[in-house]
């Protein structure tokens, strides 16, 4: 699909949304309308854009900050399971809080 394309797809299930939804952010709370209108976007719940079910049971209306913000948590997610490899994930922790308690106990001023 072209930008172009998706664009167009993109303005057609805010529209939609538009109708189907009060005008407030899912998220925050926070109404919208009039100038402002234009801050509150549609979001893919589970983040697949071609997911586009005719009830719109896929999609919530979110202000910029909080669709901005349900995004970048997926990219740190995304990237924190990148960086572990299957057996990075399956090696339990070795790392023991309080083993120097007892040393510092000792050591009392």
């Amino acid at each position: 699909m072209t930008r172009g394309n998706q664009s167009q797809q993109d303005q057609s299930h805010r529209e939609r949304a538009l109708k189907m939804f009060p005008w407030l952010c899912a998220h925050c709370g926070r109404e919208f309308d009039g100038k402002k209108l234009h801050q509150l976007t549609v979001h893919h719940k589970d983040h697949n854009h071609d997911n586009n079910p005719p009830d719109g049971s896929n999609w919530e209306l979110l202000c910029l900050y909080c669709h901005d913000n349900e995004h970048q948590r997926y990219r740190v997610a995304d990237t924190a399971d990148a960086a572990l490899t299957s057996h990075e994930q399956d090696r339990p922790s070795t790392f023991t809080p309080f083993s120097r308690l007892t040393d510092l106990l000792k050591h009392k001023p």
